[in-house]
């Protein structure tokens, strides 16, 4: 967006010039009012960014903010061209007169490239900084990562995706996570499907997978926890929530992650060009994904797993079987923070926790009963860590390395070993013993354990 701030700067609230509106362009803006009825005119009047326009509609059609945020305005019928930026305009009008764009990046905007596209050369690393490439990418981590995988696996190309309704589609996926949850928002959702991306590069998994599987398995990492409230499911469920009365208190979270998912397929009209029966296994498949992650299922689905492999029946050029592979590896992928580095697991440990302290705050307020793990007064971060560790992390992890068997998975195990005794030596070094979290975590087969208590 460099670009559009050589351009000469106009207030928001003055009209565009109708010598400015005779050909297409952009011309950038500061603000010193509210935009579009924004509570906080404040914020705004520190903002500087950039409005394209077409002159056919004599509107603008986007808005690309160079501070804080992206926000979208559809002032117009033509709801996929107010997706577009000037760049993006200029570099996809071959797209716009009918011609097949020869590489589908090409319609990504300025802040894809730079730093941010360096990052994504090496988006099968292990170390991948999820919280760094969101910021260079002004906190569109999900909706560039995925096009990005999409692209790479040829998942455009094979099944003849519209890339402006794929993009619509990403975007709308990510508006749909609430940002000011600190731990289940898009940047956890960009996380998951990096590591969906690792899982599936795996030798014994790769030279089986279709790209079916592939589609399935981006799409099912990158909705896996669409509009999470915050909250896990026992609380909706002492709160009488609609969701819980909807999904009859099982699997709610789940449930309600696929449907909206679905819902946004369905309105996006990515896959309209496949036949109805297509577009419903699709839908189903990426349920048989998104509810496996329910943490709640954990044993049941770990029991499975060992079986197989203690009898070395797995087939993968079975479909079944790769679909249950498929459920393994995005259950990893929901639960992987302690299994990476230090720096990056340990960020996702503090905000899972501060999620998790602050449905106990509302609690204690609405005298709902605090549930487990999340009193701030009894538990501490290295008590949860390592009961989560301890129950559910070093399990499921090592059934997949004996699956695997490669490099990763080991590099994987030796940060989850180093992760754990660094959380250990912190819980030493705390004053007071903490909440009771290994018995929280424990209790696998009843009501006790918050359905989300997963870093998912």
């Amino acid at each position: 967006m460099e670009v559009c701030c050589q351009l000469p700067v106009l207030p928001l609230d003055r009209p565009v010039p109708q010598h400015v509106l005779s050909r297409r362009g952009a011309i950038s803006f500061s603000s010193s009012s509210a935009l579009f009825g924004c509570p906080n005119p404040r914020q705004l009047s520190q903002r500087r960014g950039a409005i394209s326009y077409d002159s056919s509609d004599q509107t603008a059609l986007y808005i690309r903010m160079l501070a804080n945020s992206e926000i979208e305005v559809s002032v117009s019928a033509r709801n996929v061209r107010r997706l577009l930026s000037f760049q993006r305009y200029l570099r996809s009008s071959r797209f716009f007169r009918g011609i097949t764009v020869s590489n589908s990046s090409n319609i990504l905007d300025d802040d894809y490239n730079g730093q941010a596209k360096c990052m994504l050369e090496k988006v099968g690393n292990w170390n991948f900084d999820i919280f760094l490439f969101d910021r260079l990418t002004n906190g569109n981590s999900l909706v560039s990562l995925t096009f990005h995988l999409f692209n790479l696996h040829g998942l455009i190309e094979h099944f003849q995706l519209d890339t402006m309704k794929l993009r619509r589609f990403l975007v709308m996926v990510q508006e749909d996570y609430h940002s000011q949850n600190p731990y289940h928002n898009a940047v956890h959702a960009a996380d998951v499907t990096q590591a969906m991306h690792c899982y599936l590069k795996e030798p014994k998994l790769s030279k089986s997978l279709t790209p079916w599987d592939i589609l399935l398995s981006l799409i099912a990492a990158a909705t896996h926890d669409l509009d999470h409230p915050g909250v896990n499911q026992p609380f909706l469920i002492k709160t009488n929530h609609y969701l819980a009365t909807l999904y009859k208190n099982t699997s709610v979270l789940e449930n309600h992650h696929w449907r909206s998912a679905v819902g946004l397929l369905r309105e996006s009209g990515l896959f309209a060009h496949m036949s109805l029966e297509n577009r419903q296994l699709m839908e189903s498949q990426i349920g048989d994904l998104i509810l496996a992650t329910d943490i709640s299922q954990q044993n049941e689905y770990l029991s499975m797993f060992r079986s197989h492999l203690d009898r070395g029946d797995l087939c993968l050029e079975d479909a079944n079987h790769r679909h249950f592979i498929l459920q393994m590896a995005l259950k990893c992928a929901d639960i992987c923070n302690p299994c990476r580095t230090w720096e990056l697991s340990k960020q996702w440990s503090e905000k899972v926790t501060e999620e998790f302290f602050h449905q106990g705050d509302i609690e204690k307020k609405y005298h709902l009963g605090v549930s487990p793990l999340c009193d701030r007064q009894t538990e501490t971060i290295a008590n949860i860590q390592i009961g989560f560790m301890t129950f559910l992390v070093e399990p499921l992890f090592a059934e997949w390395a004996r699956f695997s068997n490669t490099r990763l998975s080991q590099t994987m195990l030796g940060h989850l070993g180093l992760n754990k005794a660094s959380w250990k030596g912190a819980q030493r070094e705390q004053s007071s013993g903490g909440g009771d979290a290994d018995a929280a975590f424990g209790e696998m087969d009843s009501d006790i354990l918050p359905q989300e208590p997963r870093l998912s």
